[in-house]
Parts: structure tokens; sequence; C-alpha cells
């Protein structure tokens, strides 16, 4: 819907995306109320103003008014109690101290699921449909070709000038590592272009490990290799990936590799006890389920295991907890059944799931306040899987203004998110996970700084993943066992 704009695009992303990992949701009836009524609104305000609608939508005005018109929208459809609201001075629209108020902060932001693409560019491997005219970012950075939207230096301009972010943690995709487009080598050199542009420790890199795909020991190897040589602090996982080759971080089932708690311990061994498993969005995959969360924190208490998506799953209509087999509750299930209560070494990511939930509030505020109750506000953490969704501004705005209402918190026992959670969640509970202090992580630039430089960019508010089922499917092809 936004490919034919003239002007730079909403600034908070309502579209369809995906990560590649599932089927995006099309555009529902109350997005597209709030597309059309925020740029009808735009036009108002933006006269008002005296400035040009494509200068404003480049305001956290516009943002403040996007927002407002989404919870008013999105309140006016919901059947029943409302539970998550956008709560915003509606001055906010004309005012930009007002909408700084309301989305600004000066939060260390830690966004623990960052990934970027560095792909061969001979046009002899642009090889299918997705990466042809067709692809929806062609054009989004005057590149010839399409692929070099996703690159190292696309990445760090959309996380660090285009957005608060004050640390990124680079984790592994679903690639294998022969030929990967975002190997352990390339997380590691993004690291140390950052330094070398003394912007001081801003990135961290987790390193992908996939334990089933060779023999023990050359995985032994591997893992030694990639702290010696590249200083990795976490390591990424998938148990559902390659195709084919599933296993269970608790080894629970004989009848596939029992690779799980050999990978853990190693982990330890090795000093970097940070295991960040995707969990969810699994596309019908039962492998991608928490369930072995539980088992294989309780029997590792010294690991901390990050749970990448919380087990969410976008088709799936997220609720109040109830013990079944279904979305964040798997993960809840899971951890609660081996005894692991608030504040343990069990935690839950993001990414995506922020993304998706921002449009849905009330099934945000379900997700936020079970997670909350279920682990605590110690063990939530934040992350966006920034590049496919853009800059990731839009979702730390969003998630700055956000509230759990009164009575949700009355019906469910939902803790209300204030300012101090939100801190938390931002950065701080990541921070010390990996052993950081935010007080001693210096800021290039002011609030005020990066808001002048990013009125000054060329390019709009856009996404760079695929947006309908067939470019999910046209992705996953070009990269030969994305799941």
């Amino acid at each position: 819907m936004h490919r034919d704009l003239p002007d730079p695009g909403l600034p908070i992303k309502l579209g369809p995306c995906s990560n590649g990992e599932y089927d995006p949701e099309p555009i529902t009836p109350v997005i597209s109320e709030v597309i059309k009524r925020s740029y009808a609104e735009a036009d108002v305000v933006s006269r008002r103003l005296g400035v040009s609608r494509r200068d404003f939508l480049k305001t956290v005005s516009a943002s403040a008014l996007v927002l407002l018109i989404l919870d008013e929208v999105a309140a006016a459809a919901a059947e029943g109690p409302v539970g998550g609201r956008y709560l915003i001075d509606p001055l906010a629209r004309f005012d930009q101290d007002a909408a700084s108020e309301a989305l600004g902060g000066d939060q260390w932001v830690f966004d623990l699921q960052g990934h970027l693409l560095e792909y061969d560019l001979n046009p002899a491997t642009r090889d299918n449909w997705f990466w042809g005219s067709q692809f929806p970012q062609a054009d989004c950075t005057g590149e010839d070709d399409p692929r070099a939207c996703f690159s190292m230096e696309h990445f760090l301009e959309e996380i660090f000038l285009r957005s608060d972010t004050t640390m990124v943690a680079i984790s592994g995709l679903p690639l294998l590592p022969e030929g990967s487009a975002l190997s352990n080598e390339l997380m590691d050199e993004t690291r140390r272009v950052v330094e070398a542009l003394g912007r001081h420790e801003r990135v961290i890199v987790n390193a992908q490990a996939l334990p089933q795909i060779a023999p023990w020991p050359a995985i032994q190897e591997e893992m030694e290799r990639s702290v010696a040589d590249f200083g990795v602090r976490g390591w990424k996982t998938f148990t559902h990936f390659p195709s084919g080759q599933p296993w269970w971080l608790d080894d629970h089932d004989p009848d596939l590799p029992q690779v799980g708690n050999a990978f853990i311990q190693q982990a330890s061994l090795l000093d970097r006890p940070i295991v960040l498993v995707h969990k969810g969005l699994s596309g019908g995959s039962r492998y991608s389920s928490p369930i072995d969360i539980g088992p294989a924190a309780s029997a590792h208490p010294d690991v901390s295991f990050i749970v990448y998506h919380s087990g969410f799953e976008v088709a799936n209509t997220e609720g109040a907890y109830r013990d079944n087999n279904l979305g964040v509750n798997r993960l809840i299930s899971s951890v609660q059944a081996a005894g692991i209560g608030p504040g343990g070494n069990v935690y839950a990511e993001l990414g995506t799931t922020w993304w998706n939930l921002m449009r849905r509030p009330n099934e945000a505020a379900h997700v936020l306040g079970k997670l909350l109750l279920a682990l605590g506000p110690d063990n939530v953490v934040w992350g966006t899987d920034s590049i496919f969704y853009g800059s990731p501004q839009d979702q730390i705005e969003g998630f700055r203004a956000f509230e759990i209402t009164q009575e949700y918190q009355e019906t469910f026992g939902y803790p209300a998110l204030t300012a101090d959670i939100k801190r938390k969640i931002l950065g701080e509970n990541a921070a010390r996970v990996y052993g950081l202090n935010p007080v001693r992580t210096p800021l290039e630039y002011s609030p005020a700084d990066l808001a002048a430089i990013r009125s000054q960019l060329p390019h709009g508010n856009r996404t760079y993943g695929p947006e309908t089922a067939k470019e999910v499917a046209a992705f996953r092809a070009h990269h030969q066992g994305w799941p």
C-alpha cells in the first residue's frame, strides 16, 4: 500500500512485513482505517503548521498523530474492555515538545536482535523473482541492486541514526554457515567498524551455533574458535533449523540428536553462558515450540536463556494466560512447570513480537502482562528484528507511549507499565545479563541532535522485509534453507 506514495510514508510503519520466518499479516480493516485517517489528518496538521506533508511526516509529532489515531480506532473496534492504550496528549500532533515528552526519552536502549545481510552483488546471483523489479525496496536507497538495502552501511544508519538505540546485538539468522550473508566473520567486522569510528562498544556479536549439523567434536572446535577469533558474547540457535534436523535443548526426545545438554555445557565452559534460542514464528514446525525451555533452564541454572520472540505466533490471538499449547502461553507453561519463577534464568525477548502486537493493543497488553507476571519485570528484554522492519524508532516510540489499562490490571493482575519497568525492558535487563554498565556507556548524540540528523536524511520511513506470502516464499527460496 505504501510503495507508490510520493512522501516518506507514515513514521509508525503499519503495512505488512515479515522477517522471512512467517507470512505477514494482511492489513486489517482497523489498520486500513488508521492509515487512511493518518494521511488525511497529516494533511490538515501540516497545513496548519505551514509545512509540507513530507516534512511533517519526518517529525515526532507525526508519530504521535499516528499512535493517537491507532489508539482511537483500535479502542472503538474492541469487543469488550480495552486493555492497551497509547495515551498521548492530543496537542502532541502540533507541538514537537509535547510529542517528544510522550515518545522521547533518555533510556539506554539495548536491541538484542539486529540483523544485516551482505550479499554477493554479482548480477548473476540475483536469480529469483524476489530480487527483481518487484522487490518492495528496489529503490529504497538509490542502490542499483536491492540486496544492498540490507548492507552493513544501511543497517548502521537505521539502528544508530534513525533510532534511539544505544547498543545492538547482532545475532545469526537461519542460514547455513557456508556462504552465509550473515556469518560470524561479518558480524565481527560490523562490531570492529563501529568501534573504529569511535563509537565505543556499541555492537555485540551472538554467534550462530547449530550443534546438530556436524559431529560434536567439530561443533566444540567451532565454538572455541568463535570465542577466540570473534569475541562472541552469546550463542544464537534454532532447534527447528535446518529443516529435517530438529533437536531439543533438553534432549527429551531420544529419537533426535542428543546435543542440547552438551551444547549448553560448552557455552558455560567457554564462559559465554548466554543461549539465545528462536522460539515461535515456526510456520508450523513443532520443534520451535518453547516446551524445552523450562527443563533446560532448570538443569543449567548458571546459564541465561533468552527466548527470541517469546514463543509468539503471528496467526495466534493472544489473550489471558491459559495452560495450552498456543503462542506465548507455551513459554509460560514450560517455565512454571519447571519451577522457574520471576527473576529466574529465563528471559522473554520481544523481537517481531512487539512489531506485530503494537497494532493490536489489547493483545499487546495481554502478552506484556503475562510475561511480566510469569518472568518478572527484570526478565523481559528488548529486541526488534531490524533491519527487516526498517528503523526500530517507531517500535521504540510505540513502546514508550503504551500502557496497560487499569481495568486489565485489576481483572488479570497485570502490573502497570511504569517508567521504571519500561527502562528495564528497553535496556537495563539485557545489560545486566551481558555484564554491561549502561551508565558508563556514553551516547554520541543527544535526543535533540538525533532529531535534527533524522530530519535531514533523504530516505523515507520504510521496511525491508517481504510484505506478502509470495515474497516470503521467494525470499526463502533465494536463501536455500530459510525455515
